[in-house]
């Protein structure tokens, strides 16, 4: 499935065949993709099939009035730009159309300049509501997470989705929380040709079946308790665009069949309305579960599982990327200072072999909070042990502690084996040093990093 740049999808409303004519070739000729209705009953039937951007409505339809369909218009798809189009040059009409929703009053014979430009505004205002609901959708999220490396293993993956960006194959990411999985969504995104439409996100987690279907798929006024008006799911924001489904693995089973239905044909139908409507979007999912094993447990549709799992995209851990610690802290350590307005400019040597020690278990997202919190309480220039949220755990690290001396016996473990990591070339040869298995020792640097508040 392909899509054209700067095209939009557009219905024209007319009972004049001919004007009908002149204006798909016109608009066609713009790249756009058109739909003709001669009545009120065919508008509402093409509404029910696809999902329109803008929309041209004659203000005399024969035997139905445009001025009476326009609030229906406007109920049916609330989203959708309506431009007015009249014969009659009359200042009372065109009012009368705006204060019922149109967006824009054209007067007929018009040059075919003038419709291009008035559908080309109405689109650009469509696209820019479309990236405002986006944003608001994808705020707080891990767009500030910095994806660049010197790690071999994200190299390949990040050369890789370099390469299926121009491609509208379904991908499939996965990692560990914080990994940056939604950084590198919208990095394909921003590479594709779908670029200049929406990026949505969907979190499958965070609801119900119902609500789930509703926030993908849209519902009309009345479907349900609460549902007061027409909602456009995230799939209809996406138009055009890119669909993002954050942790699907924990998608809700009765839910599944839907998206696999979704992903199949690309069909739909929002809560409450029975036609099907055809979405042209293209699908990035992610999770931090193993899919694999969840479908031999039962717990995820292995029908669904291959429909996403068309490309994969591993992201490592940054336990397993230690080279791009340091690099990336900087980085986040200047862009933080400039917006908190503190004088940190650099980490001290401990702060940078902590940063270089830490096992990080949240991965970027925990790095970039723990370089905010010493940005934010730092009162010098250089960031110091005491400003990491695991400083104190390893006082004078770097000259290490001595049996004896008055500190815990966690402290003691502690230090000798984050001397022996220091000093070794990997976790495995620290762990055979150390006489303990490697799975040991992650889980006791695990623990001491978990217990610091």
């Amino acid at each position: 499935m392909s899509v054209e740049l700067g095209g939009a999808n557009i219905l024209l409303v007319d009972d004049d065949g001919g004007i009908l004519r002149l204006f798909r070739r016109c608009l066609e000729g713009d790249g756009h993709r058109v739909s003709t209705a001669r009545s009120a009953a065919e508008a509402e039937a093409a509404l029910g099939r696809n999902v329109f951007d803008a929309c041209v409505l004659d203000l005399d339809l024969g035997e139905d009035s445009g001025l009476d369909l326009l609030p229906k218009l406007r109920e049916w798809a609330p989203w959708m730009r309506v431009i007015m189009a009249t014969a009659t040059d009359d200042v009372a009409t065109a009012l009368s159309a705006i204060r019922v929703g149109a967006a824009d009053y054209l007067v007929k014979p018009c040059d075919p300049s003038q419709l291009s430009h008035a559908v080309a505004q109405q689109v650009e205002a469509r696209r820019l509501e479309q990236r405002v609901l986006a944003l608001e959708n994808d705020r707080g999220r891990d767009r500030q997470l910095d994806l660049r490396t010197a790690n071999p293993a994200l190299s390949a993956t990040l050369d890789l989705g370099r390469r299926v960006a121009g491609t509208d194959a379904t991908l499939l990411l996965l990692g560990e929380s914080g990994t940056g999985k939604s950084v590198l969504a919208r990095a394909i995104h921003d590479m594709s040709p779908r670029r200049e439409a929406a990026f949505a996100t969907v979190s499958c987690p965070s609801l119900s079946a119902e609500l789930l279907t509703s926030e993908l798929f849209g519902h009309v006024r009345g479907a349900f308790t609460g549902a007061t008006d027409s909602r456009q799911g995230r799939v209809q924001i996406a138009e055009g665009g890119t669909l993002f489904l954050d942790e699907i693995g924990d998608l809700p089973i009765p839910m599944q069949p839907k998206l696999l239905r979704f992903l199949q044909d690309r069909e739909y139908e929002r809560v409450g309305d029975p036609h099907t409507r055809t979405a042209n979007v293209r699908v990035i999912a992610a999770t931090n579960q193993d899919l694999k094993k969840m479908v031999a447990e039962g717990r995820f549709r292995e029908d669904l599982y291959y429909r996403l799992n068309v490309v994969t995209l591993l992201l490592p851990t940054l336990r397993d990327r230690r080279e791009d610690v340091l690099p990336i802290a900087g980085k986040i350590l200047l862009q933080l200072a400039a917006r908190y307005d503190r004088p940190a400019r650099r980490f001290s040597k401990d702060a940078a072999s902590l940063l270089s020690l830490h096992t990080w278990p949240g991965n970027l997202r925990e790095l970039h909070n723990a370089v905010e919190r010493a940005v934010i309480i730092c009162e010098g220039e250089a960031i110091g042990p005491e400003h990491l949220p695991f400083g104190r755990i390893t006082p004078n690290l770097g000259q290490g502690l001595r049996a004896g001396d008055p500190v815990s016996l966690e402290d003691l473990e502690r230090a000798h084996i984050e001397a022996v990591v220091a000093s070794t070339a990997s976790l495995e040869a620290a762990a055979k040093l150390l006489k303990i298995d490697s799975s040991t020792l992650y889980r006791k640097r695990k623990a001491f990093d978990q217990s610091v508040e």
